[in-house]
């Protein structure tokens, strides 16, 4: 009779603490997703007017290599030229997966599984901008 009483018990204890713990789990709603999905966006979207001038400065670079050349005689203008060109193409990249990622996202979506993978969508951009202008700044920041 005590064992029935102590297994009783136990599968009581059991039973008490797994609904405990499934109660104190925070259920993510589509809408914190898409506020953190948003919040990312606005700490990085300022930076598209940044990489626009810096792709503007590159071109206005590009067209003067000659006189750089003669400026700076121990550069080598191929190296310049392939260093300048791979970041307009990169800082291009970033802007226009933003311009995309905008155009495509649905913030009222209430679907948790679309918002969680636009969350990481956005965090892998902030990345990308953030690897991005580390680049312009190594590679501009002696021209």
């Amino acid at each position: 009779m005590k064992k029935v009483f102590y297994l009783c018990a136990l599968a009581g204890l059991t039973l008490f603490a797994a609904c405990q713990q499934s109660s104190t789990k925070e259920v993510v709603q589509p809408q914190q997703l898409a506020e953190e999905a948003i919040k990312i966006h606005d700490e990085i979207m300022p930076q598209i007017a940044h990489f626009d001038r810096t792709v503007l400065k590159i071109d206005n670079i590009l067209g003067n290599l000659d006189s750089l050349a003669k400026a700076k005689k121990d550069i080598d203008t191929n190296v310049i030229k392939a260093d300048l060109t791979a970041l307009k193409q990169n800082l291009e990249a970033a802007t226009d997966n933003m311009m995309t990622w905008m155009r495509d996202y649905a913030p009222d979506s209430t679907d948790v599984a679309y918002q969680k993978a636009e969350v990481e969508k956005i965090k892998a951009m902030k990345k990308q901008f953030e690897d991005v202008s580390l680049e312009s700044n190594n590679k501009l920041g002696n021209l």
